[in-house]
């Protein structure tokens, strides 16, 4: 497949053409290692092309992308699924729906949700041991979609922080019927499109979703992209990425993305074949020791309470051992993997995790305390209370004071309590077992 951005990067680089332009440093780098990167970095010049208003060069890229996700349009993001977030739910707000979201979203969520002014209404999953993941309720979505009075939109995180994923095709289903619009946070998804059988929202369904390139492709970070399965809206896409978008993007993600193009239409399938073999084979290897949660497979999630393990500790002893994790907490430990890995990094991690879990206290279950999650009070809308004076209190002090800023663990941003709501006492033990000492509060 062509790579109509990175060979322009290359043919200007080549050119030696002076620089009278930004960036400011004409192409030089600062260090050596970094020489060839900063050769490649310009920003909007004659035959560049313009991100929010594409024609030429990343028009085409977003063309091939398109026709691998077998989507009606794909655009291009170089500010992260956050910017994509903040598109979709724009369009959302322009055409007057009413938001209804399952809860485990990110703070990216949130935010947009101030700025745009939104009320969301909120869905909570079936948690299942952490604030990460959890099950949807079909009846739960369908009810919540019935009870509103204009039309609406349902917005869910799949796959979540665990690489568990929601039943996308049941509810794009129910949206159909009701004539509600499902739209995906499916930043941890870009490689599903390409397993034997494409699991992408965008395939099962939704009518908008979002992927961060960068957590599962071969990507440099902030690149990520928007697609949508509705004619209607492929238009709308740029112009609302463009509220919240630089004007000035890193034409060195958006080469990233370009490449992205061509190794997923040479290599990914393979890639992704031998991976999964690889994991299915070390899962097997510690099946009569640890257990690991279900949903996509590069997501290596371990159930290290279940297994008798704190999961922070077992994550400090894999750090010991040379293998950093995404993410963990007493629950879990979350080992990201992705096509772009090779046979020789599952030795090394077999032989890490088994070093780490031998030489790991040994916990019973019931040592480890289960979060009681449920829905705060509301108390002023998510955008009041963002905005208004604020102060950062103990969190031990904060019970009864409303919400200002979202104080999360990050990764993965999940909201224990959201901007507006009213911290109660379940909220500040939370806090607490996510290690977060203070909290921001409306003043």
């Amino acid at each position: 497949m062509n790579t109509p951005i990175y060979d322009f990067l290359k043919k200007y680089n080549d050119s030696d053409t002076l620089r009278c332009h930004m960036p400011g440093h004409k192409g030089i780098a600062l260090d050596d290692k970094l020489s060839e990167l900063y050769a490649l970095d310009i920003t909007e010049i004659n035959g560049a092309d313009s991100i929010f208003e594409a024609d030429g060069i990343i028009a085409q890229s977003e063309k091939n992308m398109s026709s691998l996700y077998g989507s009606t349009a794909t655009v291009y993001s170089a500010g992260g699924s956050t910017l994509c977030i903040q598109a979709m739910l724009a369009i959302m707000k322009q055409e007057d729906r009413c938001i209804f979201a399952v809860r485990n979203v990110h703070r990216s969520f949130l935010n947009a949700a101030a700025l745009l002014g939104l009320d969301v209404e909120w869905i909570m999953p079936n948690y299942s041991g952490s604030i990460l993941s959890g099950g949807i309720d079909r009846l739960a979505v369908e009810a919540a979609l019935n009870s509103s009075e204009k039309p609406a939109c349902l917005y869910v995180t799949s796959p979540d922080y665990t690489g568990k994923s929601a039943d996308i095709a049941s509810l794009a289903e129910i949206c159909r019927r009701l004539d509600a619009r499902l739209i995906v946070d499916n930043a941890h998804g870009a490689h599903l499109a390409f397993f034997e059988r494409s699991l992408h929202p965008i395939t099962l369904g939704a009518d908008i979703c979002c992927d961060s390139a960068h957590k599962m492709l071969p990507a440099l970070t902030g690149a990520a992209m928007l697609h949508t399965s509705r004619p209607e809206y492929a238009y709308k896409l740029k112009p609302a990425m463009s509220l919240f978008g630089s004007t000035s993007p890193s034409y060195l993600i958006m080469a990233s993305l370009d490449l992205c193009t061509r190794y997923i239409s040479e290599h990914i399938r393979t890639d992704i074949a031998e991976n999964l073999e690889c994991i299915a084979e070390l899962k097997q290897c510690f099946s009569d020791s640890l257990l690991f949660a279900k949903g996509d497979p590069f997501h290596i999630t371990i159930k290290a309470a279940e297994s008798g393990l704190c999961g922070s500790e077992l994550a400090q002893l894999l750090r010991e051992n040379g293998v950093e994790c995404e993410y963990a907490d007493v629950e879990l430990v979350v080992l990201l993997m992705s096509p772009m890995c090779r046979r020789e990094d599952y030795v090394r991690l077999e032989a890490a995790l088994r070093a780490a879990a031998h030489s790991a206290k040994r916990y019973s279950v019931s040592e480890n305390k289960r979060l009681d999650m449920k829905l705060p009070k509301r108390a002023m809308s998510i955008r009041s209370a963002a905005l208004v004076p604020s102060e950062e209190i103990p969190v031990d002090k904060a019970e009864g004071r409303i919400c200002a800023a979202v104080n999360v663990p990050c990764p993965p941003a999940v909201p224990i309590a959201a901007s507006g709501e009213i911290i109660d006492r379940r909220c500040i033990n939370i806090f607490k077992s996510y290690g977060i000492s203070t909290v921001i509060v409306v003043k």
